[in-house]
């Protein structure tokens, strides 16, 4: 029997009861009993396995864990989950199938916002920013449809950091893996959870997602530590007022010589007052002195990047975008343009009001706001602002930009073949270059091997594998992965000679990837890199003029776009294509009717659209 519930935006199908829960005292005995064992075992048609072909070369794990349906997940045993899984469940190749449906409904439109106290256009989703928080469990379906109802956009919407197992089609990003979504016209997605953990969704439609087209996302699952409550996310974003695609044109056109403006201010929570203290608002976070809460950290920005803390309090790390890391405590953490991390604030200091510190990095970033705030407080404080104005925990911005690698162990235990030398083939140059177009314009492109990508919004990627065309415009800079369930390992190398001393965060679509190294200089197959446990994760940084080296399995066919997630940076070229497994994408996905019908309502409207494609589409 299934039960659907609707709230506005969102419906839940459930077609199972809940778990039963036991006493916390028979919980804390079976966690040790779970992770130390040695097996995973099948439960009815609940568990869901990748299957891997004798020839693979699969990542080596130590971690395993035994199938217990009675160490469910609670304040004290946060390591269980249910039916068998648990954190030490690697869910790489293992994951549970709920058969829960979870059903959201967005719609972005035109409206305007005083988010900080200064009015500016916004495109909304729901008529709010961020948009709706969607959450879903371990192992459920989620089915999103978008409805775009902006006047003169299109839009997309991408899943940051989902897999996208065997759904390639769903990924959300335009001009790779679908056409745009015309205004009128609505698209569902539907994929599975194969992950869990926290992560944001946004536009793919050149810089829109600048402009608030932007949500955050759960799954919720086990964790490495223990806590008490789930505050939720906790995006927070650069924020200029003047809208990206009037400051793009200009960006692309040398308009700002020295780079993307300052952005004029930061979000924390969809909110802040302005520069000048004259309105808009703090956020405001309760606590309740003694217990501990997890805290989903977002960078949503488009160009900064930052280090954050909370005055008096340590945060105790519990993962690295989607992958769960062995906790580590910290007094502040670099944040990185799409990165996340789940923290738990163990709420232990004197009843009172605390500031949360953000500081964009100058060596990564520009903002008029050195120093944003917002506000926690313990239930009971005399004052609900706080009364200390010196910032305790988080250092001044400076030029340091790097992610913590070496405290980044992820809890399930992989390791990578080191009986590689990595060939120059796989070496992929960041670039800078001034051209001049067709109408004699001088513009600025971002390169990655030599090639600034642009994405034909009419004719995506997959379009070219349905029609068997292996004909690409060089522009979409496509790198071919044909073989399957191979590694795959790439340095990517910004030069100085050949680009600005400006770190990028890197995503890759489709994949966590593995971080084997990432330093200052240029790599030449002589330095140390960390092939046993390496930080796994979706987004990492590439130091100034350095070197990021990653590797990762090709088992999941699509297209998949790596890109540097600075808006303006991506926006200018900074990107490029893998084409995994081309022969497998059309039996794999099961492209329907409705995916070409949606190209064939773009396309229409292209025709006579207001604005053409003026970028690289991403």
């Amino acid at each position: 029997m299934s039960q659907e519930t609707c709230h506005s935006f969102h419906c839940t199908t459930a077609r199972f009861g809940e778990a039963v829960t036991v006493q916390d005292t028979i919980i804390r005995a079976l966690i040790s009993h779970v992770l130390a064992a040695n097996r995973v075992v099948s439960i009815d048609n609940h568990v869901v396995r990748r299957q891997v072909s004798s020839t693979s070369t699969k990542a080596a794990t130590t971690t395993t864990q035994k199938a217990d349906s009675q160490c469910t997940n609670g304040p004290l045993t946060r390591q269980c989950w249910g039916n068998g899984f648990s954190i030490a469940t690697n869910y790489d190749n293992t994951w549970p199938n709920t058969g829960k449906v979870v059903q959201y409904h967005l719609e972005v439109t035109n409206t305007t916002m005083a988010l900080d106290g200064v009015s500016r256009p916004v495109y909304a989703i729901n008529g709010q920013y961020p948009g709706p928080t969607i959450r879903a469990s371990w192992g459920d379906t989620l089915q999103i449809t978008v409805k775009n109802s902006l006047t003169t956009n299109g839009t997309s919407m991408h899943w940051h950091g989902l897999r996208q197992w065997h759904s390639n089609h769903m990924d959300g990003t335009n001009g790779v893996t679908e056409c745009p979504l015309a205004p009128g016209q609505s698209r569902t997605y539907t994929f599975l959870c194969t992950q869990f953990g926290t992560t944001w969704y946004h536009s793919h439609y050149s810089d829109q997602y600048s402009d608030g087209v932007v949500g955050t996302m759960i799954i919720d699952g086990p964790a490495t530590s223990n806590y008490d409550v789930d505050l939720g996310t906790y995006p927070i974003n650069d924020w200029y007022y003047r809208p990206a695609f009037e400051l793009a044109p200009l960006i692309q056109s040398g308009g700002f010589p020295r780079g993307p403006p300052p952005g004029d201010n930061i979000l924390i929570n969809g909110t802040n007052v302005n520069i000048n203290g004259t309105a808009g608002k703090y956020g405001r976070t309760s606590l309740t002195k003694g217990k501990k809460y997890r805290l989903r950290l977002i960078n949503t920005s488009t160009n900064d990047n930052f280090k954050v803390g909370l005055d008096g309090h340590n945060f105790t790390v519990i993962t690295a975008d989607f992958v769960p890391i062995v906790p580590f405590t910290t007094q502040w953490l670099f944040l990185g343009i799409g990165e996340r991390y789940d923290v738990i604030i163990n709420a232990n200091q004197p009843v009172g009001s605390y500031w949360f510190h953000v500081v964009p990095q100058s060596g990564c970033s520009s903002n008029s706001n050195t120093n944003a705030l917002s506000i926690f407080s313990y239930v009971g404080a005399n004052s609900t602002t706080p009364s200390n104005a010196t910032r305790t925990n988080v250092p001044p911005g400076g030029p340091d930009c790097s992610d913590p690698n070496k405290n980044l162990v992820p809890y399930v235990k992989l390791n990578v073949p080191d009986n590689y030398t990595i060939p120059q083939e796989s070496h992929l140059d960041v670039g800078f270059a001034i051209i001049q177009n067709q109408a004699q314009q001088t513009l600025f492109q971002w390169n990655l091997n030599f090639t600034a990508i642009q994405v034909p919004w009419n004719k995506p990627t997959l379009q070219y594998v349905l029609d068997s065309n292996t004909t690409y415009p060089p522009n979409m800079n496509l790198i071919s992965l044909p073989n399957a369930n191979a590694w795959s390992y790439w340095v990517i190398q910004a030069v100085a000679t050949i680009a600005p001393p400006i770190p990028h965060p890197i995503h890759l679509h489709g994949h966590d990837f593995y971080v084997l190294g990432a330093d200052t200089g240029i790599f030449n197959n002589s330095q140390t890199l960390n092939y046993k446990n390496p930080p796994r994760r979706d987004v990492a940084m590439l130091p100034a003029s350095g070197y990021l080296v990653i590797a990762f399995i090709t088992d999941n066919p699509g297209a998949w776009l790596m890109h540097c997630h600075i808006g303006w940076h991506v926006g200018l070229g900074l990107g490029a294509q893998f084409l995994e497994e081309p022969d497998q994408i059309r039996s794999t996905l099961g492209i329907g009717q409705d995916w070409k019908q949606e190209c064939a309502q773009w396309n229409s409207y292209a025709a006579t659209a207001l604005y053409a494609e003026a970028d690289s589409g991403l």
